[in-house]
């Protein structure tokens, strides 16, 4: 089994450095990678007993399904770029009992993702707590990686954010004022940089549906929401991945296209227990989510495999 080290490659300096900057600026042709959300250990027991704050002490089903993402994912050919997990990688709060099991039994989990399928971790509201501090964040920051960072695969740009940042930063407002200095200095590199693609990885979605919907616990408030769709597609930000819903969800905005995945571990909704495969080509981004059952025994589907094969 792999080391923590070997597997782990975080972002650190606000960039991932599994990927050579200076490599990974040209468009190379198509590739794809997966977006998984909600491991959330602990969810599922708590969930059952109708107890979300202390009835977290039992995770033996996301194991199960974990495992089962990292097999599937092994198993795919050709590999894909990367696997992005947006947010919720435990469900115990900062401070809770068992939190620290929580973490060191995903990590054992996401060992086994092959070496060469680097991990890309996502900050979600139950990793920082809804209401987080200097001090959260930087203990995830110790365990995960850096909580805001971009990074460039095959002349594609990703950012990576921290949408706790938006959703409550009262006790940290000046690490809100600089991941918005930051985020406007990467956006204007892209532009300099002719990037194919902008992409945005982010645990809460800016909206489930419409542009415009209510706010409230599963989306960003509506003034905030606003703000950064403008930001988005001024900048030509074609996607923004998100999880939180525990479903799938998601809309579009002038050209905007929010994609909000449902759950590895507990389900909320209908869907199943699952991960999204996406394409990137030279003029669109398409995916599909797929059941971790279909994923792990049928793979990609012939028309998604056809994408990755043009003009390479």
């Amino acid at each position: 089994m792999a080391s923590e080290r070997d597997v782990f490659v975080r972002a650190r300096g606000r960039t991932l450095t599994a990927f050579r900057q200076g490599d990974e600026y040209q468009w190379k042709g198509p590739f794809y990678f997966i977006q998984g959300a909600d491991p959330q250990f602990g969810l599922m027991k708590a969930w059952a007993v109708g107890d979300t704050n202390n009835g977290d002490d039992e995770w033996v089903e996301e194991i199960k399904l974990a495992q089962q993402a990292v097999q599937a994912i092994n198993k795919l050919n050709p590999k894909p770029k990367f696997f992005v997990l947006c947010g919720d990688l435990i469900h115990g709060m900062p401070g809770t009992q068992w939190r620290k099991d929580q973490e060191r039994d995903l990590k054992n989990v996401l060992k086994d993702t092959h070496q060469d399928i680097p991990l890309v971790f996502v900050s979600g509201n139950h990793d920082i707590g809804n209401t987080p501090t200097r001090e959260t964040i930087e203990h995830y920051c110790s365990n995960w990686g850096d909580d805001y960072f971009s990074f460039w695969v095959g002349g594609v740009f990703f950012l990576v954010l921290n949408s706790q940042l938006y959703f409550d930063s009262s006790k940290c407002p000046e690490l809100k004022q600089a991941q918005d200095a930051w985020l406007s200095e990467q956006l204007a590199i892209a532009e300099q940089q002719k990037c194919k693609h902008i992409i945005v990885f982010q645990h809460i979605p800016l909206f489930l549906r419409k542009p415009d919907e209510d706010h409230d616990y599963f989306n960003l408030e509506k003034s905030v929401r606003q703000e950064l769709m403008e930001k988005f597609h001024k900048a030509g930000v074609k996607a923004v991945f998100s999880g939180h819903c525990h479903r799938n969800a998601g809309g579009s905005y002038e050209g905007l296209e929010m994609v909000v995945s449902s759950a590895i571990g507990c389900q909320l909704g209908e869907d199943a227990h699952g991960l999204r495969v996406v394409v990137v080509t030279d003029k669109k981004i398409a995916h599909r989510y797929y059941s971790l059952d279909e994923l792990g025994s049928q793979g990609i589907e012939h028309e998604l495999l056809a994408m990755l094969a043009e003009h390479n």
